[in-house]
């Protein structure tokens, strides 16, 4: 019996291609984030690693990038669910046929012959993206229709828009499970096989929902939430900052309506399901590195603050301090040290203890869990803690490797040799004096 598939060239370069690419990726990050993120996405399962929503406008402008991103993506093995809009192209072909564009509470209202065109569109640009995806040498699975099951919308102002009421799997898995990339058109069919239109981002939702990814990815051109002067947010930690968010006069409608969404799509999802907004040509570097390139939402949790160190579960804060140290924690560590005040997240995934030391508040521990790595709890907790303590001070090794995080968060920095010294709202020259010799006398607790 002929074995030579079994060896096929494709089959056997397959590690080396990995390799490369893993190679590639550590120009992005150090190896050990790759491998992190790696072991949890492949953890997560083929069909369950990522939901990704390209926008229309994706693919018009930048279809070259987001069919090199995900190509990356499979060469590693990992086949994300794709759906597709196509509003730009459906305005641009609805106009020339001289049919008119119009919308109600973001959603397009479709007539019979708004459908006609509206079915031809979806088709062609799912067709484009496979087309463009397999002259990469990635196998695509072309599903414009068959996933989505709907009822016509009970507001008869939107004529053929469908409300999804049921997803089916079976195309999906059977995609990924032969090793091709499926393609999703937003289009949904009834029992009677009548085809509705359906919003992109309404059928991610409700994809996500019965899907549970660890990743659901929107590609937009803007490439994340946008802040204040248009610069983007990095990460949202909705437990602490959805309320805020929502009160900003600077996050326009369309934005506050996508973050109500998004907090309604991971309320419905586990704790470790996230939300990241990025553009094509980043991707990879949301995925794959703590500080990514985009916004990343998660479910978060709340930041608790335990006065004196009151009612800390002195196990798992003990557990936290030594898995992210990779050190021990001296046994009396709890006794001797005269906590002001704790900050622990809800989880014990972060924490930060702050003493007082000749007058001044005290950074004596700031931690992120390995796990929780990457998901903006740092920078969150930090919020916190420099909203309650108007100065601090604190050390840290010169080669630890968010000192650049610290100086960037620090009115001043004093290098020793053993440490470097940060502090901010301390302004007399004889406290700066007496917080580096503090920081040069004390004793590690962590060894």
């Amino acid at each position: 019996m002929n074995n030579s598939l079994d060896n096929s060239p494709a089959e056997s370069s397959q590690p080396k291609i990995k390799e490369t690419i893993i190679q590639l990726l550590s120009n992005l990050a150090s190896p050990k984030e790759i491998n992190q993120y790696m072991e949890r996405f492949v953890n997560a399962g083929q069909s369950h690693f990522a939901v990704i929503k390209v926008g229309g406008g994706v693919l018009e402008k930048d279809l070259d990038n987001l069919c090199s991103s995900l190509a990356f993506l499979e060469r590693i093995g990992l086949f994300p669910i794709v759906v597709h809009g196509a509003g730009p192209q459906l305005n641009k072909n609805l106009e020339v046929k001289g049919i008119k564009s119009e919308f109600l509470d973001g959603q397009r209202v479709t007539s019979a012959e708004v459908l006609k065109v509206a079915k031809k569109t979806f088709i062609q640009q799912n067709l484009k993206l496979a087309n463009g995806l397999q002259a990469m040498g990635v196998r695509t699975a072309s599903i414009p229709t068959g996933v989505f099951g709907a009822t016509k919308s009970s507001n008869k102002t939107l004529g053929f828009v469908g409300e999804v009421n049921e997803i089916d799997l079976e195309p999906i898995e059977a995609a990924v499970s032969s090793g091709a990339i499926p393609i999703l058109s937003s289009l949904a069919e009834t029992d009677t096989g009548q085809i509705l239109n359906v919003n992109a981002d309404i059928a991610t939702n409700q994809l996500a929902i019965a899907v549970k990814p660890y990743k659901i990815i929107f590609l937009t051109d803007t490439g994340g939430l946008l802040g204040e002067n248009n610069k983007i947010i990095s990460s949202v930690n909705l437990a602490t900052e959805y309320d805020y968010l929502l009160q900003q006069e600077w996050l326009h409608g369309g934005m506050k309506l996508k973050v109500k969404q998004i907090a309604d799509i991971l309320d419905q999802l586990p704790a470790t399901a996230s939300v990241s907004i990025t553009t094509p040509m980043h991707l990879s570097k949301e995925l794959f590195t703590h500080k990514g390139s985009g916004t990343l939402i998660r479910k978060g949790e709340s930041i608790l603050t335990h006065p004196q160190g009151e009612n800390i579960d002195k196990q798992k804060l003990t557990k936290l301090f030594e898995s992210s140290f990779k050190k021990t924690l001296d046994d009396d560590y709890f006794d001797k040290t005269v906590i002001q005040t704790a900050y622990i997240t809800q989880c014990y995934r972060a924490a930060a203890i702050i003493t007082i030391e000749n007058g001044i508040p005290y950074l004596d521990k700031f931690v992120v869990g390995e796990q929780a790595k990457g998901e903006g709890l740092g920078k969150t907790l930090w919020q916190k803690i420099s909203k309650e303590n108007e100065s601090l001070f604190w050390r840290c090794k010169p080669n630890n490797t968010i000192n650049g995080f610290y100086f960037g968060n620090s009115d001043g920095c004093y290098k020793m040799s053993k440490w470097n010294l940060y502090w901010y709202g301390i302004n007399d020259f004889q406290k700066v004096q007496s917080c580096v010799e503090y920081a040069l006398h004390k004793n590690a607790t962590l060894n």
